[in-house]
């Protein structure tokens, strides 16, 4: 191994690991911000709920698409969804913040458009599930379009892990807003092909000598090619070869 490939991975490394501080803050921050949001709507009787919260229909609530989000009926409602937002948000961020804020924003307009147009009853609708959806949509799809490997890995376990949140974002499913997660959860599998990695994959190369450097291998192990030398190079960056 030439000490140009070695160096490469270690810098991959150190840019994913910080990467990954920052989702971790960033979140942080936003679920304070939730739960600070939460304790002064519980000191008002609720009323920031029903001021900012999403009604079909009435062209003047539109805008609160982008604040429903943020509000939650009970301590109840924030509590079962703060959890998961977390860790979808987190899995969802931690490949670069700016993209995760840009995809948080497209979830949002589509899952609230899909309840301010298609809920009926002038229900007032908030609460981070629709988000939560987004998230995990983009979570599981968005190794295949990034052709990371390590990525994919991640969503096939989440999918495994969390099918059954498909379920209550079918109609029919009683007391929860399936429009806002059936809406959050295109808008997450949008995203991660709107935000998708354009930047074309580095070719791992020998940097040895009599077939001119162009063979692939993997910095450490047996001679691999093609998805195997990108899993091998992956790991290696993760530092677990």
């Amino acid at each position: 191994m030439g000490a140009g490939a070695g160096g490469g991975g270690v810098v991959d490394a150190e840019l994913m690991v910080a990467e990954a501080r920052k989702a971790f803050f960033t979140m942080f921050a936003f679920m304070a911000v939730v739960w600070l949001v939460q304790l002064a709507n519980w000191g008002d009787g609720y009323a920031l709920s029903r001021q900012y919260g999403i009604v079909s229909g009435q062209a003047g609530r539109l805008p609160d698409v982008l604040t429903a989000p943020l509000l939650h009926w009970s301590w109840a409602h924030i509590e079962s969804n703060s959890g998961p937002l977390f860790v979808f948000g987190f899995l969802a961020a931690y490949r670069g913040v700016v993209r995760f804020l840009g995809l948080s924003l497209l979830v949002a307009v589509v899952s609230g458009l899909a309840v301010w147009i298609f809920q009926g009853g002038g229900t007032d609708t908030v609460g981070a599930s629709g988000l939560i959806f987004g998230y995990f949509g983009y979570v599981v799809v968005r190794g295949l379009f990034d052709r990371h490997l390590i990525d994919t890995l991640i969503g096939v376990v989440m999918a495994a892990s969390f099918a059954y949140l498909v379920t209550i974002a079918v109609p029919g499913t009683p007391g929860v807003s399936w429009l806002a997660h059936l809406g959050g959860l295109v808008g997450g599998v949008a995203g991660a092909w709107i935000f998708r990695d354009r930047r074309p994959r580095p070719a791992v190369s020998s940097g040895g000598t009599g077939t001119g450097g162009g063979a692939i291998v993997p910095s450490r192990g047996t001679p691999a090619s093609g998805d195997r030398a990108d899993l091998h190079k992956e790991l290696g960056d993760l530092g677990l070869l």
